[in-house]
């Protein structure tokens, strides 16, 4: 075996390239992480901007693909240009996902199963042109090989200084590198699917967790860092830390309350953490339950039920949906969602299908009474 085809065999199976997390951050590790420096001071330095954990954790496995990917070339990092990009994206997009099903195996949208899709393509980019920009912030002579969109304008004008100009996102300079990615709107249970998942629930942990996304909108993150002393049982308020480190407040339905209120007194582990949700047995005992405790929890009463969509965050926008066919107002459905934008949480309003049909029939009454 030639010395190249050793050398790529290594790249491809990590011994040369890896990601670890380091002192609470993460930072590539191997033979040949010190020809990458570069991508490990721009993960500390998000992580010192107060970037999420998870966020800086993705975006260390996408510069860790690319950075594998510059090994095989045998390209230098610094000499990175944007005809190397493009190379890139194109074996992003002929690449195969190791286990899943093979290429006759297609979506209903036509894509393979084996592909990456559009989205992960477009986060790589996305931590590419941010690991440039941070090397151009340090070094102003360096050029950035990803390059610009247009430049951003307003939609309309007007915008900048109307009564709503706050609601108005100004659009970003986007990549002309991006894939177009397909819009598609999130799913929410319906009634009898919802009622039949928490059915299945046995413990009062399990029922909290659920009743916690279905009632009141959190997030599966969100409901794992809640703390006792976050949960008011008898005024009816949480204290949630949502993305961003942004806290609200959100009421707490009262049936969910009680839920949590049995949990509490007849289930809890005897802990030292003061995390709200703790596991119930085995060796981790009295720990706070973790993001694949949850998954586990979940994955178990899909197949359970053989509801293929009972997934956590499916629970949150069944919530949203209710809002939206009650006819909440769209800054309240904001609010107790935790949206950064109102726009976010206009999707809502499309996945509600009371609401559009009855303003649709309220339309055709009203065009068939002027003929």
């Amino acid at each position: 075996m030639g010395s190249s085809l050793v050398h790529l065999f290594t790249v491809i199976t990590g011994v040369g390239l890896r990601l670890e997390e380091r002192d609470g951050g993460w930072a590539l590790a191997g033979s040949l992480a010190s020809r990458f420096g570069l991508v490990d001071e721009y993960l500390a330095h998000l992580a010192d901007r107060n970037y999420s954990p998870k966020t800086v954790r993705a975006y260390g496995y996408d510069l860790l693909a690319f950075c594998r990917w510059l090994a095989a070339e045998q390209q230098p990092l610094p000499g990175v240009t944007t005809d190397v990009l493009l190379r890139f994206l194109r074996a992003c997009r002929e690449a195969k996902v190791p286990g899943r099903p093979g290429p006759n195996v297609v979506r209903l949208s036509g894509r393979r199963m084996d592909q990456y899709a559009a989205t992960t393509i477009n986060r790589r980019l996305a931590a590419i042109s941010g690991l440039f920009a941070f090397a151009a912030m340090r070094d102003p002579d360096m050029n950035n090989p990803v390059p610009k969109g247009r430049e951003a304008r307003w939609r309309v004008p007007g915008e900048r200084s109307g009564m709503l100009a706050h609601t108005v996102r100004r659009p970003k300079n986007r990549s002309s590198l991006r894939l177009r990615e397909p819009r598609r709107l999130p799913q929410a249970l319906s009634q009898s699917d919802a009622a039949e998942l928490l059915a299945s629930l046995r413990t009062w942990r399990d029922r909290a967790i659920a009743g916690l996304m279905l009632y009141c909108g959190l997030r599966s993150a969100e409901v794992l860092g809640l703390d006792v002393a976050d949960v008011d049982i008898g005024g009816r308020w949480l204290k949630v830390l949502g993305k961003g480190e942004r806290e609200r407040r959100v009421p707490l339905d009262v049936d969910v309350a009680s839920v949590i209120q049995v949990y509490l007194l007849a289930e809890r582990p005897e802990s030292g953490s003061g995390r709200l949700l703790l596991v119930a047995k085995g060796p981790h005992r009295g720990q706070p339950l973790t993001a694949a405790g949850l998954r586990t929890i979940f994955r178990y009463h899909r197949e359970l039920t053989g509801i293929v969509g009972g997934h956590p965050h499916a629970l949150r926008h069944t919530f949203g949906t209710a809002l939206a066919e009650a006819g909440v107002d769209l800054a309240v459905m904001q609010a107790l969602l935790g949206h950064a934008h109102v726009d976010t949480t206009a999707r809502y309003i499309h996945l509600a299908p009371a609401h559009v049909k009855a303003e649709f029939d309220a339309a055709r009454d009203r065009i068939r009474a002027q003929r």
